[in-house]
Parts: structure tokens; C-alpha cells; sequence
């Protein structure tokens, strides 16, 4: 599946639209962010039921300071439109793919609930 880029005018209809939505916040002259860029694409080639967005912390700034992003690069993780991750740092491809599997099998029901509560 080809990686979106998230920006200010798509970001809520990409959250509500996708049942699980894994974002890659990075920048242009990031070099984690790059390195981690090859990483991000091939796993969202292996990895079905998941879309893969990134946002340019640069030229939406606005999403950055909304998320509180402070390092980059950032994972988030939504699942039916709730943040269940977020994570500075990059990670290895398996690492990233045991991580979606996971967020596969939350109990979301149990997360509301949660949510609810607080």
C-alpha cells in the first residue's frame, strides 16, 4: 500500500476513513527521519489492514504542536480513530510489524471504557 501524506485538510477524513492508521512524523532535514523513511514504505508493503501515513512536521506545523510532537521521528498509532501509540524514535522493520499486529488485537471496546472513565 503506497504511504499518504497526511496534511491539514486530509489528516481527519484519513483518521475516520481507516480502522488503523500508523503516522510517521519527520522532517526534511532529519536524518533518523530518512533513515527510518525505507524502513516505514517496505513494511507498509507487508503489513495489510493498516494505512501508513507520514507528515511533514515542517510544513504542517500545526498537526506537530496539535500532537505535541518534540522529537522526530514520532509513530502514531490510531485505531478507530483513538490514539492507542505514540512513540519517538525509530525502530527495526520486525519491531514495526509485531507493534501493528498488536494494535490489531486491542481490545477497543475495553479502551472507551477506559476513556469513559478518565
Amino acid at each position: 500500500m503506497a504511504v499518504l501524506d497526511l496534511t491539514q485538510s486530509n489528516f481527519d477524513e484519513t483518521i475516520a476513513n481507516n480502522e488503523i492508521v500508523i503516522i510517521d512524523f519527520w522532517a526534511p532535514w532529519c536524518g533518523p527521519c530518512l533513515q527510518f523513511a525505507p524502513t516505514f514504505k517496505e513494511t507498509s508493503e507487508k503489513v495489510d489492514g493498516v494505512a501508513f501515513a507520514k507528515i511533514n512536521t515542517e510544513d504542517e506545523q500545526a498537526l506537530g504542536a496539535h500532537f505535541r510532537i518534540r522529537s522526530i521521528p514520532t509513530l502514531m498509532i490510531f485505531r478507530e480513530g483513538i490514539g492507542i501509540f505514540s512513540q519517538p524514535g525509530s525502530i527495526s522493520g520486525k519491531d514495526l510489524e509485531d507493534l501493528l499486529e498488536k494494535a490489531k488485537t486491542i481490545n477497543m471496546d475495553e479502551v472507551r471504557k477506559e476513556l469513559e472513565a478518565q
